[in-house]
């Protein structure tokens, strides 16, 4: 498929949200100025009754099939220079086309994949800007997107996790869309699933850049209030009462609290000492 040049305005941001502003309405929808005054349409699906002329919008900006850039108001399951996994549903020769989450769907160029896609299958992808087209595309071969030098990342640094694959040693993951790490398995303790974001924390950065992933905030302190909100949390949403205590079941505090045993019964312990909870046979109690 012969791929054509498409410049597009140094005023938008393909492929992540801008904040335009609503210039005039027209037949196919609404039309958002950029900064240097070119258009940008935002479809009449995506046009509601509350707009209007001289509002600020954000919107996410791709391009459709003529290759000009249009807005829409949804957003799609990955930005530009992010991660995720997508669900394939076309396949032609020159490529193959995923569900992003938008009514265009993505393409993955065949020399960006590892091997030849099938319709239904689930990939793990970045979403890239092809540097000659312009257009947004999936790439597969995603080693010189990552990198192996983290700066100013620190022991308890709140990070964004994309789990991306079940590993011996546990969960390896994409951390801010840049680095590669994992959560190991004997650290785990609620279910988690390949293709799931979620939010981590460093527990070390190794020597070759590849992080060491916690579900739980690192440190005593860190850890003791996190493990707090564990408990109260739920405790608080059951209306002040849970049927758990000290000598329930070790998997059925894990799979309803999301800790240990050992951190549950050090983590009731506090909370009683601090005449926040009562623990009885019956349960829990909030005081």
């Amino acid at each position: 498929m012969a791929l054509m040049n498409q410049t597009i305005s140094p005023f938008i941001d393909l492929g992540r949200i801008n904040t335009l502003r609503l210039g005039r309405f027209g037949a196919p929808g609404a039309f958002l100025t950029a900064g240097d005054g070119s258009d940008v349409l935002l479809p009449n699906q995506y046009v509601t009754d509350e707009m209007q002329i001289g509002d600020l919008l954000d919107v996410f900006v791709y391009t459709d099939s003529e290759d000009r850039p249009v807005a829409t108001t949804r957003r799609p399951k990955a930005m530009r220079d992010e991660f995720g996994f997508f669900e394939v549903v076309d396949v032609a020769k020159f490529g193959a086309f995923v569900d992003w989450g938008l009514p265009k769907d993505l393409l993955v160029p065949k020399n960006r994949q590892k091997e030849p896609f099938k319709v239904g299958q689930k990939r793990f992808l970045r979403i890239v800007k092809d540097e000659q087209s312009e257009r947004l595309v999936g790439v597969e071969r995603i080693g010189k997107y990552l990198s192996h030098s983290p700066r100013g990342y620190h022991p308890n640094r709140e990070v964004k996790l994309l789990f991306i694959a079940k590993t011996p040693m546990g969960f390896k993951v994409i951390v801010d869309d840049a680095f590669e790490g994992l959560v190991y398995a004997n650290e785990i303790f609620e279910p988690v699933t390949v293709g799931e974001s979620r939010t981590g924390y460093v527990k070390q950065v190794r020597s070759d850049g590849h992080f060491d992933i916690s579900l739980q905030p690192v440190g005593k302190n860190a850890r003791a209030r996190g493990d707090r909100a564990k408990v109260l949390a739920p405790l608080e949403a059951a209306g002040g009462m849970l049927p758990y205590n000290s000598k329930s079941d070790p998997d059925l505090i894990t799979r309803t609290f999301g800790l240990s045993k050992k951190a549950f019964k050090r983590t009731l312990v506090q909370l009683q000492e601090e005449g926040t909870i009562d623990v009885k046979e019956t349960g829990i109690y909030l005081k």
